[in-house]
């Protein structure tokens, strides 16, 4: 059985969504998941789909060696930018999963926030490609686990008025406030 790193916050206001061995590149599905922590479901799929219609991109932040520059990801204030369809895909499959959990748990789907994803290295998967002089090279995949947590946002708390204490001031710092204000007339 596969576990969560971590658990909610409130267990009956969240709902869970979970991807193993999935095929699509770790560093890709890694960005994208990055760019879609913290955003709200509607906010998050539009993204996506948005992504796999090039018309936004996912910034790179971590994973940039050989990255090429867009300069759609000036909206994130980076330079380096990239378009990874499948992983989009992949996660808006996932998402939909989350909002189907949600409803099942009579969770109010329009509130709901990515409060918690994570994408984790799976078994690579490992093939051959044939080199010169007859040897033999790796020629491995790097699929990815993949972990979201939903929860509905709480709403604001006023906060409770505190009593205000009268600043206390030394006689230094008296003497000083009298000078700028010109001296004891």
């Amino acid at each position: 059985m596969v576990r969560f790193s971590r658990e909610a916050s409130n267990p009956t206001k969240s709902c869970k969504a979970m991807g193993a061995d999935l095929r699509v590149h770790y560093k890709n599905t890694y960005e994208t998941a990055r760019a879609i922590k913290g955003l709200s479901l509607a906010v998050a799929r539009k993204y996506l789909q948005d992504v796999c219609e090039k018309k936004r991109c996912i910034p790179f932040r971590k994973y940039v060696g050989t990255c090429g520059r867009t300069a759609q990801a000036k909206e994130f204030k980076l330079t380096q930018g990239r378009w990874p369809i499948k992983s989009a895909k992949v996660l808006l499959g996932l998402l939909k999963n989350a909002e189907s959990n949600a409803e099942f748990k009579n969770l109010d789907t329009e509130n709901l926030k990515i409060w918690h994803i994570a994408v984790h290295e799976a078994q690579q998967g490992r093939r051959r490609t044939y080199r010169a002089h007859g040897r033999i090279g790796p020629y491995c995949s790097c699929p990815c686990h993949v972990e979201m947590i939903l929860q509905e946002d709480p709403e604001p708390v006023e906060a409770a008025k505190e009593d205000v204490k009268p600043k206390r001031f030394t006689k230094k710092q008296l003497a000083m406030r009298r000078l700028k204000i010109g001296g004891d007339k």
